[in-house]
């Protein structure tokens, strides 16, 4: 399969067009465009009279985005870079006050689909899990230099993995017997055997893994800097829509929603995938879409 085979399947569409309440002629942010799905939907929606500015860390994705609104229409512009730099990206392309602004928080299929990203146990693969090469920390780092007591933290805190201390004491445990963790198999490994039979519905390195990313992509500190920033662009009554996946994103969103006197929440309870979408695209299942307007 080639790379610009590689589509992601965008999670609530419908209902990030609906809460956005976008129309003809409308300027849109999408801050986490990756390989374009949610993107290519709302092109259609403002139609040749509106704009797209796409921002994402990942430039390999862009280009796959490229070429999908490419078949759409051209006006959009895409952006190689942090969503946590969303005024200063605003100010150094003048983008003007906008009419929507989305962020999808999940990790794209071309991430998973390329086990040289290191983002997923199913593939093995080296221990990278940067979503931007421009990130020098890698997941190997930090597994391999990081001692015992700063990778429980980070599994527990990042992860929130009951077995945080267990897991930090095998890793360092196998650096000492063996030699330095070097794929994702290798860690995966590590990480089941402290858990031996006590497996649940989800792989036992799932919250490890879900922890170590967080922490090499500052993916909560560039949450909340984001959620800091992004209302200053909105144009009044103009909404932001955000799609986080697991409970810390969503407490950040939840609280940065409610206490933001800038905004008036549209859905205070979360809004979550149909069953219809669960059945055709199984990693929904976790999504939450939370929105808020600008007063």
């Amino acid at each position: 399969m080639k790379a610009m085979e590689i589509l992601h399947t965008p999670v609530l569409v419908n209902e990030v067009l609906e809460k956005l309440n976008l129309k003809k002629g409308d300027t849109v942010v999408d801050c986490t465009v990756g390989e374009g799905g949610h993107s290519v939907e709302i092109l259609k929606v403002i139609g040749p009279s509106g704009f797209l500015y796409g921002i994402d860390q990942d430039s390999e994705a862009l280009k796959i985005a490229h070429k999908r609104l490419k078949n759409v229409g051209d006006n959009f512009f895409l952006v190689n870079d942090n969503f946590l730099n969303i005024k200063a990206i605003q100010k150094k392309y003048n983008i003007p006050a906008v009419n929507g602004i989305l962020a999808d928080l999940g990790i794209s299929s071309l991430q998973l689909y390329y086990n040289r990203r290191g983002f997923s146990f199913i593939k093995n693969g080296p221990l990278d899990m940067r979503m931007s090469f421009h990130t020098e920390l890698t997941a190997a780092d930090v597994v391999n230099s990081f001692p015992e007591n700063e990778l429980a933290d980070i599994i527990f805190k990042f992860g929130e993995e009951k077995l945080s201390r267990h897991i930090a004491k095998a890793i360092v445990d196998y650096r000492r017997r063996k030699k330095k963790i070097e794929t994702t198999e290798e860690l995966a490994n590590i990480v089941a055997n402290v858990y031996h039979r006590k497996r649940g519905k989800i792989h036992p390195a799932t919250r490890t893994f879900q922890a170590l990313r967080i922490f090499v992509n500052n993916e909560m500190g560039s949450l909340e800097m984001f959620l800091k920033d992004a209302p200053d662009i909105l144009e009044q009554d103009a909404r932001i829509a955000v799609i986080s996946y697991h409970s810390l994103e969503d407490r950040v969103v939840k609280k940065a929603f409610r206490e933001d006197k800038r905004l008036n929440r549209i859905n205070k309870k979360v809004i979550r995938p149909l069953e219809e979408e669960l059945l055709s695209n199984r990693r929904s299942r976790s999504a939450k879409l939370r929105v808020a307007e600008r007063i």
